[in-house]
């Protein structure tokens, strides 16, 4: 008996759902791993002397310009406060992200008893790099980053007091919060989030992290946009 030809409706159908097994918004699946294109330029370290972990480096302003991430790189940012600070720095992330094509998904957090979960929510995503904008997930992030040491953090105006390899951190005079237990810096300023300043934090901090080189601080007070 001759099976009835598939209309174009559900030939379409058919199509698209074959198209979604392999589709890059399906991170369920496995992609190929991270990688920098381009390299940083000198003055980003110092290659005679690697950072210890934990150690701040101030690289030469510019240095990071010439790295992108690979083809498919996913990101989640992850991101809680309304403040104007942390609002110039969820702008910057998904400017770049835009601009570099990243795959990127956003976890926002509106409940302060939901930050941990959130950032469990987040590494559940299994992306390649986690950001973090706003100061009020640096305790949560403390918490929870030790016992996922295969993911790949970024923490962008602010810092962990005792960060693992696995944390990156991208300050300045003016940011540089490190946790409830340690209060507000005394050089903190909220002006100082402007908007160039921010993109060029998530530039060179995941510069920073593409290239390997993370579990630092990396400090940019002098830049150029």
């Amino acid at each position: 008996m001759r099976r009835p030809l598939l209309t174009a409706a559900a030939l379409a159908s058919v199509v698209a759902l074959a198209a979604g097994c392999g589709d890059g918004d399906d991170w369920s699946q496995p992609h190929p791993g991270p990688s920098a294109v381009g390299a940083l330029g000198p003055g980003f370290v110092d290659p005679s002397a690697s950072p210890a972990p934990e150690a701040t480096v101030t690289p030469r302003p510019g240095s990071w310009s010439e790295v992108r991430p690979s083809e498919g790189y996913r990101v989640v940012l992850l991101t809680a406060g309304t403040d104007r600070p942390t609002k110039a720095l969820v702008t910057a992330v998904r400017e770049w992200a835009d601009r570099e094509r990243v795959d990127l998904r956003t976890e926002t957090v509106t409940d302060a008893s939901d930050m941990v979960h959130a950032a469990d929510r987040a590494i559940g995503m299994r992306p390649d790099l986690v950001v973090s904008a706003g100061n009020d997930l640096i305790d949560a992030l403390a918490t929870v980053t030790p016992n996922h040491l295969s993911q790949q953090f970024l923490v962008v105006g602010a810092e962990l007091a005792e960060p693992t390899h696995n944390v990156t951190s991208v300050d300045w005079s003016g940011a540089s919060f490190r946790g409830e237990g340690l209060g507000m810096s005394s050089t903190y300023d909220p002006a100082s989030f402007t908007a160039a300043r921010c993109a060029a934090a998530v530039r060179a901090g995941t510069a920073a992290v593409l290239s390997g080189w993370t579990g630092i601080v990396v400090w940019v007070d002098d830049f150029q946009t």
